[in-house]
């Protein structure tokens, strides 16, 4: 294999595209950059996929590029499609258009839409394989654990004190994180399709559950997540998770497995669980939580509301320890205006196995 310092740059580009905030997938879609080079190695062109029945990648960045696609390499995230869905293949559009090379990060894993190497090389188009395979194969583990396991992938969010509290001893817990904590959080939400909380929190907390910008401004609602409160009884409507900001479910069930399956029925491939403690204690102990992010602010309660709820483990050689994949210190902005804040920490951590957490509980 062999790719030249501008293939590498657009790979790397490609990547960042594939991953545009506010783009919210369902279960059978894929995050995917393209970047089409010319002969100099300049940019000729960009394209994202946007989801589900919008262009792909590749035929994003060749409507941009016009006739100027002809001769060009094109850089994509994962192997061009080979077969008609919502859209037509992009091994056909990269042929009409005359792009000249194909350089791409991970092969296709869908049966069903494999085959685009093969079409492209059969077309006389260059291919070359493998650049920065890792990173795009990170970028969608998301989706591969959704078709794997045939229900969405779970992040569980939660905020706390060093002292593992959520909120004070009177329930205030607005500010336990810090405004850069909290951009971040709203980073994160309109990576995914879904917002999950139980009911007590919506009756509890009133959460509004929208992704929204710097100015504390909602994305319009075409970009917006699901909204999805789990839980039996009945909710106020007048509730601001019911307002116009966003789509809303309520899934009346107190099984986590069931709720998910409502999901994915729905096409769902990624749930943000923001709910409180005691919910998310249960989709952990069901082993159905597939990465955790934690903000630590620099604050200590000695009382108030447990971050964690009760998960069962009673001796330290029960203890859950999942593997730290991230810290990342979160410093104040000058426009934040808050005299005084500290930075916050973000750890993101991908949990044991479930089969571990059962044998865990069985000890």
């Amino acid at each position: 294999m062999s790719f030249t310092p501008a293939e590498q740059a657009a790979m790397t580009r490609a990547l960042v595209l594939a991953a545009t905030p506010g783009v919210p997938m369902v279960a059978d879609t894929r995050r995917v950059g393209c970047v089409l080079l010319a002969d100099d190695g300049s940019t000729v062109a960009e394209g994202h996929h946007r989801g589900p029945g919008t262009l792909h990648a590749e035929a994003d960045a060749l409507a941009r590029a016009g006739e100027a696609a002809r001769g060009t390499t094109a850089v994509v995230t994962l192997e061009p499609c080979n077969h008609t869905g919502r859209t037509g293949p992009c091994t056909d559009a990269l042929v009409a258009a005359g792009v000249r090379r194909v350089v791409y990060a991970e092969p296709d894993a869908n049966p069903v839409a494999a085959g685009g190497r093969a079409r492209l090389e059969s077309a006389g188009i260059e291919v070359e394989a493998g650049l920065m395979a890792t990173a795009a194969e990170a970028l969608a583990a998301v989706y591969r654990l959704a078709q794997r396991e045939q229900r969405p992938f779970v992040t569980w969010k939660f905020a706390t004190t060093l002292d593992g509290r959520s909120a004070a001893a009177d329930g205030t817990s607005r500010w336990i994180s810090s405004a850069a904590a909290r951009r971040d959080t709203h980073r994160l939400r309109a990576l995914c399709d879904t917002m999950l909380v139980g009911a007590g929190t919506v009756e509890v907390d009133d959460p509004l559950l929208t992704v929204r910008d710097d100015h504390d401004r909602p994305l319009e609602p075409a970009r917006q997540p699901l909204r999805a409160v789990m839980g039996e009884r009945d909710l106020d409507p007048a509730k601001r998770v019911f307002n116009a900001d966003a789509e809303t479910v309520h899934l009346r069930t107190r099984d986590p497995r069931r709720a998910l399956a409502e999901l994915f029925a729905r096409d769902r491939q990624h749930v943000f669980l923001e709910g409180g403690p005691t919910l998310a204690a249960a989709f952990f102990q069901a082993g159905l939580v597939d990465e955790i992010v934690v903000y630590v602010a620099p604050l200590l309660l000695g009382a108030g509301r447990s971050a964690v709820a009760d998960l069962g483990i009673t001796t330290i050689a029960e203890a859950f320890r999942p593997e730290v994949t991230d810290v990342t210190v979160l410093d104040p902005s000058p426009a934040d205006g808050a005299a005084g804040e500290q930075p916050n920490i973000r750890l993101t951590l991908r949990p044991a196995t479930p089969a571990r957490v059962h044998q865990q509980k069985e000890h």
